[in-house]
């Protein structure tokens, strides 16, 4: 199956509503009509099998459709975010030579001189635009491969020039198929799309998986705390999924909302600090199931059990048919309780890093993707993440996790966000650094603070340094940038 496939899954339901956008409906019959006249609109311009474009589209319908109409031409999807710079949508144009870049009106003449000097064309969807490819007469459409790559996601560039992920169509359905069986849900659901769609969590988990379920997805083109809630309170939402920056912006404010739908909430993206998810919990009355992935699987590798047993501070368990374990520096798999490097392997599992050899081969090792992030499993085979593996702190020869800090530090009243990085020692080749966020109204002082972690935490573990700040850099998908702090 191909992820194209998933709008054609449920046309025949000519009455349900697949897709609700500003009060507008749209139904599985006319999203599947659309994305064949997209797909139609593609190869009038040229584009063959392996060709790439560009989305530099907010989340709306013809985000969907567009994305869909590409991989049924044969194409590959690229979609921009929309929140980079001018210097890096340049360079992921230049690395991925798209022949088109869709994008909205408003940014056609920006991004059309950004591109003056490549092959790519850029393409306003402007009213007269979207008229033409809906009236596009039919062609007929390639055969297309499950193992063909249908999009490149870069990553956010944590550690440098962001990496063109090169995900399949099976990597996809294989994950959307793995969470429908670990989470049981069906076509009743209602997801509320806020996440960006030009991330891989929204994507996969509030596109595709409602489109294989035949539910139905209400989308809203960005986060407004307060549209937000009018939405989750006013359009029977079930299904709401996040990042923890947005649970910690809506639990603070009032009056507190209630959601006669709403029954799940999943969290990913970031870590989840127990502080934000007791307040969110306790505000809206509707349990937070905190989960994990990664861009190079698809995205998501583990999840609390929806129905069953919840462990704060974990990220679950494995999904079906994905395996993770814990491995040391020689490969060597580490009993419960022991913190080591976090492995994947399964069908979801990209295929590699676009024009990267080097690179995918320092992270697809023995059929196992290397996520560089650092972990335990309990003897419940439940997850916990420590923290990414460049970002541990190895201080006077101790080695200091910074989320067992940062959880720590979100704890203390008044402070809203907290990073914890490892910075150069003279002596004790480095040492930890706190840079945290007060709480609007709260003054925060550092020796109250480390009164604070002093009864908590072992003295190494303790920052030397910390420092205040209005706000911390951060990812689409709502992860801190350490590298920029450092």
């Amino acid at each position: 199956m191909k992820i194209h496939d998933l709008a054609a899954l449920h046309a025949e339901a000519t009455e349900r509503t697949a897709l609700e956008y500003q009060n507008t409906r749209i139904s599985y019959a006319e999203l599947n009509k659309a994305v064949n006249a997209y797909a139609s609109y593609f190869i009038s311009q040229g584009i063959q099998p392996g060709d790439r474009v560009a989305l530099a589209l907010p989340n709306c319908p013809e985000f969907i459709f567009a994305y869909l109409g590409i991989t049924k031409a044969g194409g590959v999807a690229v979609p921009l975010n929309l929140m980079l710079t001018p210097e890096e949508i340049v360079y992921i144009v230049k690395d991925a030579a798209p022949r088109i870049l869709l994008t909205q009106p408003d940014m056609a003449n920006k991004l059309s001189a950004l591109v003056s000097n490549s092959p790519t064309q850029a393409v306003p969807l402007d009213e007269k635009t979207k008229s033409q490819i809906l009236s596009q007469p039919l062609t007929s459409f390639p055969e297309v491969d499950d193992d063909q790559v249908c999009t490149f996601l870069y990553t956010s560039g944590t550690t440098g020039h962001p990496k063109g992920v090169m995900l399949s169509h099976r990597n996809f359905v294989s994950n959307v198929k793995s969470l429908k069986d670990f989470s049981k849900l069906g076509p009743e659901e209602n997801f509320l799309a806020v996440l960006p769609m030009f991330h891989s969590f929204g994507w996969t988990v509030c596109v595709l998986t409602p489109l294989y379920l035949g539910a139905k997805i209400t989308i809203l083109d960005a986060f407004r705390p307060k549209e937000v809630l009018d939405t989750l309170a006013n359009k029977d939402i079930t299904i709401f999924c996040g990042v923890p920056s947005m649970f910690a912006v809506l639990q603070k404010m009032s009056p507190r909302n209630t959601f006669p739908k709403l029954w799940l909430v999943i969290s990913g993206g970031a870590a989840l600090p127990g502080e934000v998810q007791r307040g969110f919990e306790e505000k809206f009355g509707v349990s937070i199931v905190e989960g994990y992935g990664l861009t190079e699987a698809s995205p998501v590798v583990c999840l609390n059990p929806i129905y069953g047993k919840r462990k704060a501070g974990s990220i679950g368990v494995s999904i079906p048919d994905v395996e993770a374990k814990v491995i040391d520096e020689t490969g060597r798999e580490l009993p419960p309780g022991e913190v080591g490097e976090l492995v994947v392997r399964g069908p979801n599992v990209m295929k590699g890093y676009y024009r990267r050899e080097a690179d995918t081969r320092e992270t697809l090792k023995d059929g196992w993707l290397h996520t560089g992030d650092l972990a335990r499993r309990d003897e419940d085979g439940y997850f916990f993440i420590a923290g990414r593996k460049k970002e541990l702190i190895i201080t006077a020869g101790f080695n200091v996790y910074p989320r067992e800090v940062e959880e720590l530090l979100l704890s203390y009243p008044g402070v809203a966000e907290a990073a914890v990085i490892g910075v150069p020692h003279p002596v004790k080749g480095e040492t930890v650094k706190a840079v945290i966020v007060p709480e609007e109204g709260h003054t925060l002082e550092r020796q109250e603070i480390i009164k604070y972690l002093k009864e908590r935490l072992a003295q190494y573990k303790i920052p030397e340094i910390i420092e205040f700040t209005d706000s911390l850099p951060k990812g689409p998908g709502g992860k801190i940038l350490k590298r920029l702090l450092q």
